[in-house]
């Protein structure tokens, strides 16, 4: 699922929860035999790996009881937002079993100066309103309704787009499931939102070698 650079030094990776005991053995086979404590391993070559529950798992305590956590199946809310495009969906595990996508026409900005950037500013203040009210709405046609079953809502895109549609206040019983897991995704599409389902699943593994 691809890496990134981590705050502070090493790199995160995400792995689906099916395959952490190959990836597990496979980072035996790089670095040498490790040894376990909590939900982290440290290697022959001193290089670590820290496993962090993913969005909805009950807390482990080893990284056996991770894995099996991570496999069991778990009720996802998702909600990618970025401009004016939302997605919006459901999944049941790997599987996304309901999904609304919307687009609402957001204008860029703008160099211009004087009178014309004032009103350009408030014109695309009311479009972004305007898209963060119908993604709202969406949210809480498709997620309100399993506040009770889902684990955790996993969010993605940009965060300030994201904030802007659960302020609104008919969603407040979502706050509570907000996973802290942001998705870098791009324009929410109905494929983009499929995409999501693992990532919002995966195992994030913070790798740090010997300092």
């Amino acid at each position: 699922m691809g890496e990134r650079a981590a705050a502070g030094g090493g790199k995160w990776v995400d792995v689906a929860p099916e395959r952490l005991p190959r990836w597990l053995e496979n980072f035996a086979g790089r670095h040498g035999a490790y040894v376990e404590s909590g939900l982290t391993v440290t290697a022959a070559d001193g290089v670590s790996a820290t496993l962090h529950e993913p969005p909805g798992a009950r807390p482990c305590a080893t990284i056996g009881e991770l894995i099996g956590e991570a496999e069991a199946p778990r009720l996802l809310g998702l909600l990618l937002a970025r401009k004016g495009a939302v997605a919006v969906g459901v999944a049941d595990g790997p599987e996304l079993i309901t999904s609304k996508v919307d687009t609402h026409y957001v204008q860029g900005r703008t160099a211009a100066g004087g009178w014309s950037q004032q009103r350009f500013a408030r014109r695309r203040d009311n479009q972004a309103k305007a898209a963060a009210a119908d993604g709202a709405g969406i949210a809480g046609r498709l997620l309100l309704s399993r506040v009770r079953t889902m684990a955790a809502l996993v969010a993605g895109g940009d965060r300030a787009a994201v904030d802007a549609i659960l302020a609104a206040p008919q969603l407040a019983p979502l706050a509570p499931l907000r996973a802290d897991r942001l998705l870098d995704v791009p324009e929410p599409r109905h494929a983009v939102l499929v995409s999501a389902v693992a990532a919002a699943r995966a195992v994030s593994i913070l790798i740090r070698e010997e300092s």
